[in-house]
């Protein structure tokens, strides 16, 4: 994107308790020209809906501009909010944060915020490159690794032997509080 042409300025507000309010962020957006402003008041958290923001996001078309008070009002995390930056690139929106002077209609702009998706593509890759190293460590000590085991060494011997004398598998399975696949899973991996 060589340059931006002007569009609309939406806002976006978003607090995450009803007892909170978006009159700060309103007042702010309101200052830096926004001709909309879309809220949300959310409960937080991964799971919550957010209207507003899917209200803001339709509504934008080539040469906008959205604008937030703060970087995390828009994205739940570095990830989400490089992505919904990244989504709004490519369809020729514009995003600027007001307290984090980030502009994305800007060479300048585009820069710092690629910058800023290059070092938490980089922290991604050190978590996983530390979380495969750890887990080869304790592995190598002896750990076993992932989720436990439905059955104990000893009620698996006790299901070979109630299965060898006849009982049907869905009624040991039963027996031992875990379902017939498992029981299958776990007979077939010592047979």
């Amino acid at each position: 994107m060589a340059s931006h042409k002007s569009g609309q300025r939406i806002g976006y507000a978003r607090v995450s308790t009803g007892e909170q309010d978006t009159a700060l962020q309103v007042d702010a957006l309101t200052a830096a020209g926004c001709q909309r402003i879309f809220e949300d008041t959310a409960a937080g958290g991964a799971g919550s809906k957010r209207p507003g923001l899917a209200s803001a996001l339709a509504s934008l078309t080539t040469g906008d501009v959205l604008i937030v008070w703060r970087l995390d009002r828009l994205g739940r995390s570095l990830p989400h909010l490089l992505e919904t930056v990244a989504a709004l690139e490519a369809r020729g929106v514009g995003f600027q944060s007001l307290h984090d002077a980030i502009d994305t209609t800007s060479a300048g702009g585009r820069l710092v915020f690629h910058i800023m998706a290059s070092l938490a593509e980089f922290e991604r890759t050190l978590i996983g490159e530390r979380t495969r190293a750890g887990m080869a460590a304790a592995k190598s000590r002896g750990a076993m690794i992932g989720r436990r085991r439905a059955l104990t060494s000893d009620q698996l011997e006790h299901a070979k032997l109630l299965v060898s004398a006849g009982q049907p598998p869905a009624l040991v399975a039963r027996t031992l509080g875990v379902g017939r696949s498992t029981l299958y899973r776990a007979l077939g991996a010592v047979a």
